[in-house]
């Protein structure tokens, strides 16, 4: 704890830091907003569904409770790693925003309609407020399967954590196919599209993830 906590305060004495830190959180800022008006296009571009070698031969499963709780339980662990190694913040941050905007250009691009079995979301506080987050015609590649893969590689070289993302990417994986709420092929490539939006954020944000680790 103590060392954590000094670990604070040579952070965030560094205005460098801050600097990065800020310029971070307003780039996921902006991302989350270019993320609302793609998705909401995608949506009312959607066409009509198509086969999927999975979907159409298993029915739907309904895990909306998993799905909506899961993505809860992600959000604050994600948050509670970050805080927890706050060298990583302006690096990781950074990745997520440019994560949630290449995605924001696969799904301007892709308006294939949702597999009519589809399960629908409860409309409880939680499902309400994630609605918002989703859009129904959003669909390549599946950010649930992607993000948490993401955040692995960039913890990589921490054993456990690294292993607690995988695990939520695989289980997200196989929640989104059992519900029907995306297709096989939004999920399967997310891990590569992914892994190479991972690569870029090395290149582009080099600077962050070698100066802060």
């Amino acid at each position: 704890m103590e060392e954590r906590i000094a670990d604070y305060k040579t952070y965030f004495k560094n205005k460098q830091f801050l600097t990065s830190v800020a310029v971070a959180i307003l780039f996921l800022a902006i991302s989350i907003i270019i993320n609302f008006y793609a998705g909401t296009y995608a949506a009312e571009s959607a066409s009509s569904p198509v086969t999927d070698i999975i979907l159409s031969n298993t029915r739907a499963y309904d895990l909306d409770g998993m799905f909506v709780y899961g993505s809860l339980l992600f959000f604050f662990v994600t948050v509670f790693v970050c805080l927890n190694k706050p060298q990583k913040l302006p690096f990781a941050v950074k990745s997520i925003a440019l994560f949630i905007i290449i995605r924001s250009v696969f799904i301007t691009l892709t308006h294939i309609g949702p597999f009519p079995s589809q399960i629908t979301i409860t409309s409880d506080m939680l499902s309400d407020i994630l609605s918002k987050l989703t859009f129904g015609g959003d669909l390549f590649f599946s950010g649930h399967t992607g993000l948490p893969f993401l955040l692995a590689l960039i913890f990589w070289k921490d054993k456990i954590v690294r292993n607690i993302f995988l695990l939520f990417s695989l289980a997200f994986a196989t929640i989104v196919l059992l519900a029907h709420m995306h297709y096989t092929i939004d999920v399967l490539s997310a891990f590569f599209i992914t892994y190479t939006i991972f690569h870029i954020a090395e290149f582009i944000f080099h600077k962050d993830k070698i100066q802060w680790g």
